[in-house]
């Protein structure tokens, strides 16, 4: 099957793949962008989780005020290099993250820190358990390894602090 340019463009914009990846994809899968899109995301998860263990010294700190004043956030995403943190991309992302924790209060950063006789269960209690906010098909954790996939760097949420008014 002839593979066409608008195809690969099309490809490339949905996940961030190189043009050969893209039509690999493509052929691989007879012309199918999304299975083909399938595909790519599966690979490049594969290639993050590989990349977990690589050092994270680079990253940012976003604070995020929620309108009115009453509720903030504050995150730290690490990756490892100081030119993925500087992308728009990376920055969206730690924003994103930013907003979930002010808005949904996870109170653990991963099922491991749940205690074992918590009541609560990790969706609501983990952050990284938690459908993000703008699409709920995607856990925080999605998110983020999507972003190591793109950027072919080891990303990490490390911590972060959740603040309301009259809570302590």
């Amino acid at each position: 099957m002839q593979i066409g340019t608008e195809q690969i463009r099309e490809l490339r914009e949905r996940t961030g793949a190189g043009i050969m990846d893209c039509k690999r994809a493509l052929e691989e899968h007879d012309g199918d962008v999304d299975k083909a899109e399938n595909a790519l995301r599966d690979k490049g998860i594969v290639k993050a989780r590989s990349k977990a263990g690589r050092a994270t010294s680079e990253g940012l700190v976003e604070a995020y005020i929620h309108a009115g004043g009453r509720v903030g956030a504050m995150i730290e995403i690490n990756c490892e290099t100081d030119f993925v943190a500087r992308t728009a991309e990376f920055q969206e992302l730690v924003h994103n993250v930013a907003m979930q924790v002010a808005a949904m209060a996870p109170r653990y950063l991963n099922k491991e820190e749940l205690p074992p006789d918590s009541e609560a269960s990790p969706q609501e209690a983990c952050l990284l358990e938690q459908p993000f906010i703008k699409d709920p098909s995607k856990s925080i954790n999605d998110l983020v390894l999507e972003m190591a996939a793109r950027v072919g760097e080891n990303v990490q949420v490390s911590r972060f602090e959740r603040f309301s008014l009259g809570e302590s």
